[in-house]
């Protein structure tokens, strides 16, 4: 790898910058002062500092968030607040994004990353990486509710749904769930419930797969995912 684009891709400037930075004498690969911005680097091997700071470089990032209410899953959006702008300048270097969508009212578990083959793995359909939801509903669940979940339900476009595990935690004139679906089509848990004429209040997301919400996180709060953690994601995606 090029010095310039370690740099770059650690946050030290733009390529432009960095070009500057090199041209001050204070990086060094190795002890040795570095100039030329086309210098390969192995960042596995070799030491480089920055004003006698060393530069731990790694290609991707994983963040677990607790997505909070208000909030698009985007890594833009020209009128709404995105999850991605509550991160910190050291983490938004890595240009990460979020690891499929919550609608904007929805909160829980969110994944953030820049690992793009992890990211579509987790969200392709083919997987059937399980994703747990708790939801507040305006109608009574019944069983009856659970078996049509069971066998797929057709939403309003005429899509009929992945057999999804729907679990009654109390029911009445309002209800609370749990649901499991293994695919992710837009406003999906709400369509289903409007597909038996119920209505969905609120919605957060506990799980995927069986990586759950870490509680000690508050919304709007995150943190990396531990190695125990990486590492299941990536046994459970085959990577």
């Amino acid at each position: 790898m090029r010095i310039d684009k370690l740099l770059a891709n650690m946050g030290y400037g733009t390529r432009k910058e960095v070009k500057g930075l090199l041209k001050t004498g204070n990086v060094r690969v190795n002890e040795e002062p570095v100039s030329s911005p086309k210098l390969h680097v192995n960042p596995e091997k070799d030491q480089v500092t920055v004003y006698g700071e060393t530069v731990d470089y790694r290609e991707f990032i994983y963040l677990m968030m607790n997505k909070p209410a208000g909030l698009v899953s985007a890594t833009e959006d020209a009128s709404e607040e995105t999850v991605i702008e509550i991160l910190q300048p050291e983490d938004l270097v890595f240009n990460p994004f979020p690891v499929g969508r919550l609608d904007k009212d929805t909160e829980g578990l969110l994944l953030i990353t820049n690992d793009g083959q992890l990211a579509h793995r987790l969200t392709s359909p083919k997987k059937d990486v399980g994703k747990t939801y708790f939801a507040v509903i305006e109608g009574e669940v019944t069983e009856n509710d659970k078996e049509k979940f069971l066998h797929g339900v057709t939403l309003d476009d005429g899509y009929v749904t992945k057999p999804a595990e729907l679990s009654i935690l109390s029911s009445g004139p309002v209800s609370e769930i749990e649901l499991i679906i293994t695919e992710g089509k837009f406003h999906q848990v709400k369509r289903m419930f409007e597909a038996v004429d119920k209505k969905v209040t609120y919605l957060k997301r506990l799980k995927m797969g069986n990586l759950g919400l870490d509680h000690d996180l508050h919304p709007g709060e995150y943190r990396e995912l531990s190695d125990e953690e990486l590492h299941y994601l990536k046994e459970l995606t085959n990577l």
